[in-house]
């Protein structure tokens, strides 16, 4: 049930206004300038649903990655050994766990958010991302947070 998703680098000139505004919106909030969505919305010109639209579409890009925690949340089938594969792609990967958290199944699926750290990745988090997806009981993956 993995969607193909690849990660692009594009220059913001060439980006559509919209999510420009969705990324000055998100510093808002996350600068604690404005403190609920329809603020920062507001603040920025567009509507809330675009922000909710693209939020989870465009990050920014930090020139310097290294030393940066990324949370992943992942959703996946709930059998016996299934995160141990998750785990042990990440390690591969050269990425540090910091923390895992699971919830209690529910209907046959597990909720995971995962803690790393980039320091020492020998790839890209986008492909990192992409390895995870493509894993066939994983049934979704999110960047949750990133410092």
């Amino acid at each position: 049930m993995s969607i193909d998703k690849k990660y692009y680098i594009v220059d913001k000139n060439v980006l559509p206004e919209v999510f420009l505004k969705v990324m000055e919106a998100k510093n808002l909030l996350e600068s604690g300038k404005e403190k609920t969505v329809q603020d920062a919305v507001a603040k920025v010109g567009i509507s809330r649903s675009a922000f909710y639209k693209y939020r989870e579409s465009i990050f920014p890009l930090y020139e310097n990655s290294r030393g940066k925690t990324v949370t992943l949340g992942i959703s996946l089938n709930d059998a016996s050994g299934l995160l141990s594969e998750i785990l042990n792609t990440i390690a591969r990967a050269g990425a540090n766990i910091l923390t895992i958290n699971q919830n209690i199944p529910m209907n046959g699926i597990a909720n995971v958010t995962i803690t790393i750290e980039t320091n020492y990745m020998k790839m890209d988090l986008g492909d990192l991302i992409s390895r995870i997806e493509s894993l066939s009981f994983v049934v979704q993956i999110k960047i949750i947070a990133r410092e």
